[in-house]
């Protein structure tokens, strides 16, 4: 696909990133996208439900490497509609890695920041998230008289939603990384230039903080960061 503009998620590889023309965050990728030469297709890597959501949101012509979140694509609509059912009143926040069956059902979708100002500022005293468990903690500390329940997976008790890629970093690993300065990270000057240059595109083309903060949300019930 010669002539597609290649957008590339944060979450990929110094080699993935040299390859491409521009790099985007949960939070900017529909500016970006929206910014992007209208007459131009585009090539949305690696994450196909962070892409078919930017796809819906923008109309443009896009077509995606076929990649997903681990944590994200386990997410079950049926059982979150039973969830639902149990708490009618409680709000669904989602992250946009979640597939489409996840998102139609969302209230809000946005990235990790956008998912945590939104269940601090919302009166509700319920609210469902579909994201990465580890940002429950954050968000019991910013908001500890209200609950929060975690979107179910298929079977409807357990929800693994724990990266295994996250947990490979502790505590520990950071003292001795900060102690030893260790281990480094090299990569080859050339690869780090190739890479380089998407990012800068990205920092050129991301909009103001503040205007990042608070975007339309895809059904009008609440903020969203996309």
């Amino acid at each position: 696909h010669p002539d597609h503009i290649v957008v590339t998620y944060i979450n990929s590889s110094a080699r993935v990133k040299a390859l491409s023309d521009v790099i985007v965050t949960s939070s900017n990728a529909e500016h970006i996208v929206r910014n992007l030469p209208a007459d131009r297709p585009i090539l949305f890597a690696p994450d196909k439900h962070l892409g078919s959501y930017i796809q819906r949101q923008t109309g443009r012509d896009m077509i995606f490497w076929d990649g997903a979140c681990i944590v994200h694509d386990m997410f079950s609509e049926r059982e979150l509609v039973k969830l639902k059912a149990r708490h009618p009143d409680a709000p669904v926040a989602a992250h946009p890695e979640c597939h489409e069956g996840i998102l139609k059902h969302a209230d809000h979708v946005g990235s990790t920041r956008s998912i945590l100002d939104y269940v601090v500022e919302h009166p509700a005293d319920t609210v469902i998230v579909a994201t990465e468990q580890h940002i429950f903690h954050q968000m019991q500390k910013s908001a500890p008289g209200k609950t929060f329940l975690a979107a179910p997976g298929a079977d409807g008790t357990c929800n693994c939603a724990n990266c295994p890629y996250m947990e490979l970093n502790t505590l520990e690993k950071l003292y001795l990384s900060m102690v030893n300065e260790a281990p480094r990270v090299e990569i080859n000057e050339d690869l780090r230039l190739q890479a380089l240059k998407p990012l800068e595109k990205m920092l050129e083309m991301s909009p103001p903080a503040k205007a990042n903060q608070e975007t339309k949300s895809q059904n009008g019930k609440g903020k969203a960061a996309a």
